[in-house]
């Protein structure tokens, strides 16, 4: 194979970090990964910069072993890299490159009343885990560090300057930095003047410079290739894609790209996005952010999807250990995930809140998981496991009500990614009962966001002359894609009603758990 007609697409997400190297007819023909943790010091969900240093170049490795193993060849070159990585957040630098606070998270629920000022100011939803927040927070907080930023960006920003130079992000994660202008690509000129009026500080000197998706953003430099490869195969002067955050990696992986189209990213966190014909009303719980070409999109987050449900499974996974039962984790999953459909549906009366953090849609500062039932609660295993899938829906459910129901936006079909859909046919059928619409999954849809990153990169070098990604993606990514798609049926749909109704109402059991439960 000639590496030079590969794509490498790398995404730093919550809790590992693959790297997926494609071909010219956008398979995968190779990946590697690297499981990481995000840590909680001294109240801020952060990690470490050695730990990213680490962990991507562990990454990389793995990558590079499978080229070996399965091209028969060292990964000196590619056709071009794109890097992704959890959107938002804040990582403030000096002029000379000194990281000035600690990496926060998207993770942190800790910028309310940031949030709350600026959204009232610019007449536009900034939510907690957006940079901005964090930045006018700190601010508000008098911390010290904040007279010394000559450079604020993000993770997947942070990347693609230590391997390109270049201060750089795509518009889509430049959305979960700051309000987008879709008409002119860039920040919006008049929320960046009152955000001057309001702090002094010209967000133009310290935001990474915007740029949409097709456009090149640098080339690796000779620092960069050993930075990301410290034994020094890989070659420097490979072209660079603008970085994207997972939302327009996933919009990317999914094909939804055109207005009308939907998607729901489901792992640790999980969001739903849908491309909009123009920017919505101002809701808490609705976020405004762009497709990597740049078009407005309503999109729902939620802080807290399957860390529970992993939580359970390393448990059940510790009790066979017990038991003396050596069972892969994987196959464990696969086999709790499906007798969850022979669950009832609305989970035989139980109930459980996922919030390992805080929760923006419901208006928590932080989380504490619960588990509850009633005395006469069906306790099977079947509906544990399926209250658990209904649990990690259940508040992005709440999110997309006030998007169909206030903005009146339909949603006709969503195509999920991510780890929730791995097991054919569950997550599918779960997502289903909880939007009541078809959902849709690709073959494709275990690789996530770096498959979606290694797109936007093969598009950058690959497209034709005045060829829009929409239409990339169709004709040349998606054509002959398999495509299964699930319809939930009529009591799968009523029972999420049920499931949800009954999570709304003991709600305040969660809230009166933050106070009540805590470290001493």
């Amino acid at each position: 194979m000639d590496l030079r007609k590969t794509v490498l697409g790398i995404e730093l997400g919550s809790t590992r970090i693959k790297a997926v190297l494609i071909d010219e007819k956008h398979f995968p023909v190779a990946s590697g990964e690297y499981e990481w943790e995000n840590q909680l010091v001294n109240g801020i969900w952060t990690y470490s910069l050695d730990d990213v240093h680490g962990g991507i170049q562990s990454c990389f490795a793995a990558l590079a072993e499978d080229v070996k193993a399965k091209l028969g060849m060292p990964l000196t070159t590619c056709g071009a890299i794109g890097i992704s990585a959890m959107m938002h957040g804040y990582l403030p630098f000096d002029r000379d490159g000194k990281q000035l606070a600690d990496f926060r998270t998207w993770r942190n629920t800790i910028t309310g009343e940031a949030a709350a000022r600026l959204t009232g100011l610019l007449n536009f939803n900034i939510p907690q885990r957006w940079s901005i927040a964090h930045l006018y927070q700190a601010i508000l907080n008098e911390e010290e560090h904040v007279k010394g930023i000559a450079f604020l960006t993000t993770l997947a920003g942070y990347i693609h300057w230590k391997l390109s130079g270049e201060k750089i992000v795509g518009i889509g994660e430049a959305s979960g930095m700051f309000p987008i202008d879709s008409a002119k690509l860039d920040y919006d000129e008049g929320m960046v003047e009152k955000f001057r009026e309001l702090t002094g500080i010209n967000l133009r000197d310290i935001l990474p410079r915007v740029l949409p998706a097709g456009v090149q953003a640098g080339t690796l430099t000779e620092e960069g290739a050993r930075f990301l490869d410290p034994t020094g195969m890989l070659q420097p002067g490979i072209p660079l894609a603008p970085c994207e955050g997972d939302a327009g990696t996933g919009m990317a992986a999914t094909n939804s790209i055109r207005v009308r189209t939907g998607n729901v990213s489901a792992g640790t966190s999980d969001f739903a996005m849908i491309v909009t014909e123009k920017p919505l009303g101002v809701h808490r719980e609705i976020d405004m952010v762009t497709t990597p070409d740049g078009l407005p999109v309503a999109m729902v987050h939620c802080n807290n999807c399957t860390s529970d449900i992993n939580a359970w499974v390393n448990l059940f996974s510790e009790f066979t250990g017990v038991l003396g039962v050596d069972i892969d984790r994987g196959e464990l999953f696969t086999r709790l995930f499906n007798i969850a459909l022979e669950g009832e549906s609305d989970c035989g009366g139980l109930l459980s809140y996922n919030y390992f953090s805080g929760e923006g849609v419901t208006d928590l500062d932080e989380g504490r998981p619960i588990f509850a039932r009633m005395p006469d609660s069906r306790f099977t295993l079947a509906n544990f496991m399926r209250m658990h899938l209904l649990s990690a829906l259940a508040t992005l459910k709440i999110g997309l009500d006030i998007l169909t129901q206030s903005e009146h936006v339909p949603i006709e079909k969503l195509t999920g990614h991510g780890g929730f859909f791995k097991t054919p046919e569950v997550g599918q059928r779960m997502l289903s009962s909880a939007v009541g619409a078809p959902v849709s999954v690709m073959e494709t849809a275990g690789e996530g966001g770096p498959y979606g990153m290694a797109l936007l990169a093969a598009y950058m070098i690959w497209k034709g002359e005045n060829e829009a990604l929409p239409d990339y993606l169709d004709s040349k990514v998606f054509a002959g894609t398999k495509v299964s798609t699930l319809m939930a049926g009529e009591e799968d749909v009523a029972g999420f009603d049920r499931f949800l109704a009954r999570y709304r109402r003991a709600l305040p059991m969660e809230i009166k758990a933050t106070e009540l439960l805590y470290n001493s």
